[in-house]
């Protein structure tokens, strides 16, 4: 079993940075993706940014590419987002996933293919 804690939510104005921290602890040398996802009021959950840990390939969705940026500390089993030129639309609830399966690139911004979840936290945006 995986578990993942989500931290580093808050309020930030708008045009700030804010760095979420995803923290995994249980059988974390079986993790094979760490995926983000965002849930803004009213719409559909949101690919972010994933991270693969054979090669450590990393993929953006288009419209947060050069703002946000995934890392990792396999030492300290977590995994980040940077967000850089925060717009009021980043309001959102934040949710790091797990996947422990080899996947392709296109799966790894699907969020059926993460089979555990973090319990969110949330980034309010002040303007």
């Amino acid at each position: 079993q995986v578990q993942l804690v989500e931290s580093g939510g808050g309020l930030v104005e708008a045009g700030g940075a804010l760095r979420l921290s995803c923290a995994a602890s249980g059988r974390t040398s079986s993790i094979y993706n760490v995926a983000w996802f965002r849930r803004a009021p009213g719409m559909l959950q949101e690919f972010l940014a994933a991270i693969r840990w054979p090669d450590n390939y990393t993929r953006y969705q288009d419209s947060v590419k050069g703002r946000f940026t995934i890392s990792r500390d396999n030492a300290k089993n977590s995994v980040y987002l940077q967000i850089n030129s925060l717009e009021p639309a980043a309001w959102a609830d934040y949710y790091c996933a797990a996947s422990l399966l080899a996947s392709s690139a296109p799966l790894m911004g699907d969020w059926t293919f993460y089979t555990h979840w973090g319990q969110g936290t949330q980034v309010t945006v002040s303007s």
